[in-house]
């Protein structure tokens, strides 16, 4: 009979189960057991010692949207465990696999204050598809198997386990516990032949169909279907922010980006189509403006595995519970084959293809200072649409998206729903550790690269090939952009003094260049990508830059500003 082993033990060969390659942590007091006990695994699972435990969140959350397989987070109780609490929250609003484990204090102790003590259960349940707090050295198997299994099936999400010290110290007789079924959980819905029929002939009937996807596609593997289904119905198609890379950028279906800084085409499609196809997506606010004028012309059908979203925010006409890729696969065994939609060709779109024109010079060469957007251009330039993106929120997000090449899948990665500032650093990291053979580029402004500027340390110690490019105008630009419009010029608490980001660098050892004038730009992109190793391009933007098109907030898809002064209004 084999030896009785801790429940700190326990856990590490659970985690091997679940074939864990990568874990994102920092020690501390209530998790010294399975630290130590990490002695013993070195050669089997890599460490990747953040600088701080939002680092190993974010890292873990850019691991698995890169991978497709659950991020692995390991911390310790109190402070520790509060300092995951923002990345778990954009976990659960982005859909991302992430398994957060966390030390707790004794199970004597708990309810009593005790030192480095927190509710983790109470605070992380309302943001977790699963929390459960281990209190036997019995049941860590049977728990981490259950967290993962929850973590990555259906629509995936972040798991919380809150270790007791005790049921790390605690003995038992391991044994492997998978889980591959849990009673009144489906995570794989089955889908309905007859509401798959009465789609298809929807979509054979519509005269005007439009196509909006999300992220949904990404998660289940559906890019194929995807791009089969459209040319089949030769139907038009818009993407989310995080639906961004699931079809080519030169798909002749793609319309583009949707949404407050998305093109002029597909917002004015989904208020001229006949049927709305939503696939994947939960109708985000930034995505339809004014929910009462959003799309009322239009039949909507909502294609998502998630029961829950479907007429939570938009009524529809017919909802579908499913996974993306099946779904697709039949409706495109069922639709009538089509070669053009004419629809394209009214003067409305035509006009808003011209009018989106005046936009595009924010991303050509001129004069005086660089713009920011044209430092996306030139880097989308050098990498030919083959690189994984990155960006932080902002600004810099919204530029990265829209002026970003993607010619494969998940090749985009941003914090979408919580927006969550310093997330962008952190993610790049763990999405280089998933896809080495990729070249890695993030984006951020200088607000939230100095949220998680920290985690240079771990770049540095793990060699992380990360190219940062930072847009650095001395502001936090998209507040200082609505304190513009919409506050009056009020410029309260925006503007940033910062310190020389080159210097940083160079302590922690990362090459770098400053670039102030737009003759240095190209050459300094293309020594960033000669270079071997991490590097920091600093490039000083204009300040008072602007992103636009852009929907105002609470305003109709119908209200889009062009410029500071100039409107293209296009509701019937």
């Amino acid at each position: 009979m084999e030896q009785k082993i801790t429940g700190a033990e326990a856990f590490w060969r659970s985690l091997l189960e679940e074939q864990v390659k990568v874990v994102f942590g920092y020690p501390g007091g209530q998790i010294m057991p399975v630290y130590d006990h990490y002695w013993n695994y070195q050669a089997q699972i890599r460490h990747v010692l953040v600088r701080h435990e939002q680092g190993a969140i974010h890292a873990a959350q850019g691991y698995a949207r890169a991978s497709g397989i659950p991020g692995m987070v390991l911390v310790t109780s109190g402070p520790g465990a509060t300092n995951v609490v923002t990345g778990v929250a954009d976990a659960m609003i982005d859909s991302t696999p992430v398994v957060v484990v966390a030390g707790q204090v004794p199970c004597q102790l708990l309810g009593k204050d005790a030192f480095q003590e927190i509710d983790l259960i109470g605070m992380a349940t309302p943001i977790t598809k699963w929390s459960y707090q281990i209190r036997r050295a019995e049941d860590v198997a049977w728990a981490v198997s259950r967290a993962f299994y929850i973590a990555r099936t259906g629509r995936p999400g972040p798991v919380v386990l809150d270790f007791t010290k005790d049921a790390q110290a605690g003995l038992v007789d391991y044994a492997p516990k998978p889980c591959h079924f849990i009673r009144s959980y489906v995570p794989d819905p089955q889908v309905s032949e007859s509401q798959l029929d009465e789609a298809a002939r929807m979509i054979d009937e519509a005269r005007k169909p439009f196509v909006v996807y999300g992220q949904g596609i990404l998660l289940s593997g559906a890019e194929k279907e995807l791009a089969a289904f459209l040319e089949k119905g030769a139907i038009p198609a818009g993407s989310t922010l995080l639906g961004l890379g699931a079809l080519d950028s030169g798909n002749p279906h793609l319309k583009g980006m949707l949404g407050m800084h998305g093109n002029l085409a597909p917002n004015v499609m989904t208020q001229h189509c006949d049927l709305l196809v939503a696939v994947g997506m939960r109708f985000d606010d930034r995505v339809t403006g004014k929910l009462d004028t959003y799309a009322r012309q239009a039949r909507i059908i909502h294609i998502d595995i998630d029961p829950s979203e479907i007429g939570k925010l938009v009524p529809v006409d017919l909802g579908i519970v499913g996974d993306a890729r099946k779904v697709l696969a039949g409706l495109t065994e069922r639709i009538a084959p089509r070669t053009t939609r004419e629809w394209q060709m009214e003067p409305i779109l035509c006009d808003a293809v011209e009018k989106h024109k005046v936009i595009e010079p924010e991303i050509q060469p001129g004069t005086g200072e660089i713009n920011p957007g044209e430092v996306v251009a030139c880097v989308a330039e050098a990498v030919k649409g083959e690189a994984l993106i990155v960006t932080d929120v902002g600004q810099n997000q919204m530029l990265a998206a829209r002026y970003s090449r993607f010619v494969r899948p998940h090749s985009f990665i941003s914090s979408g729903g919580l927006g969550t500032m310093g997330f962008g650093l952190p993610a790049a990291i763990g999405a280089k550790i998933a896809a080495p053979e990729r070249t890695v580029v993030v984006f951020l402004g200088d607000g939230g690269l100095q949220m998680t500027f920290q985690e240079m340390g771990t770049i540095m110690q793990e060699g992380t090939d990360v190219k940062i490019v930072l847009l650095n105008n001395n502001w936090l630009g998209n507040v200082r952009m609505w304190q513009q419009l919409f506050f009056q010029e009020r410029y309260s608490c925006t503007r940033m003094l910062n310190p020389e980001f080159t210097g940083i660098a160079q302590a922690y050892g990362i090459p770098s260049l400053h670039v102030e004038t737009r003759e240095e730009l190209p050459s300094a992109i293309r020594q960033m990508f000669a270079q071997e190793g991490p590097f920091l391009l600093d490039v000083h933007v204009r300040e008072e830059s602007m992103v636009f098109p852009m929907i105002p907030p609470g305003s109709s898809v119908d209200e889009i500003m062009l410029n500071n002064e100039d409107w293209f209004n296009y509701g019937d």
